[in-house]
């Protein structure tokens, strides 16, 4: 199970993992401290998603095997896989676990998510 943030992607009904497209950043495009952080052992990572005043929480893990260098995607995994796009593994929600509230919200093609993902070790 997991959650889907991409940079270019039209939304179908297919997409029952998605959570926001048309993103400003993919797992690439972090920065390269993150990245390292995020490599440590123990690493905590945290996304928080906020749109029209309606917040969520994901937390979830780092791996030494996170290799963010995915150029369009960034997937949060409750699994241990890892691939190119993987930014966060053991995560404590997929897509189906995201507030409703917030994700009808996020159906409107003009609503705006900010999503800030933050690492402590």
């Amino acid at each position: 199970m997991t959650f889907e943030i991409t940079k270019d992607l039209d939304l179908t009904k297919c997409g029952d993992c998605v959570i926001a497209v048309k993103a400003s950043k993919s797992a690439l495009d972090l920065s390269p401290q993150f990245k390292r952080t995020c490599r440590q052992e123990g690493a905590r990572i945290t996304m928080r998603l906020e749109a029209a005043g309606l917040i969520d929480i994901i937390q979830g893990s780092g791996s030494p095997d996170l290799s963010f260098t995915h150029p369009l995607e960034m997937v949060g995994r409750k699994s241990t896989y890892t691939s190119d796009r993987t930014i966060m593994i053991k995560a404590d929600k997929a897509a189906c676990d995201i507030d409703r509230r917030l994700v009808r919200v996020l159906a409107s093609p003009r609503t705006i998510l900010a999503a800030q993902l933050t690492v402590q070790v």
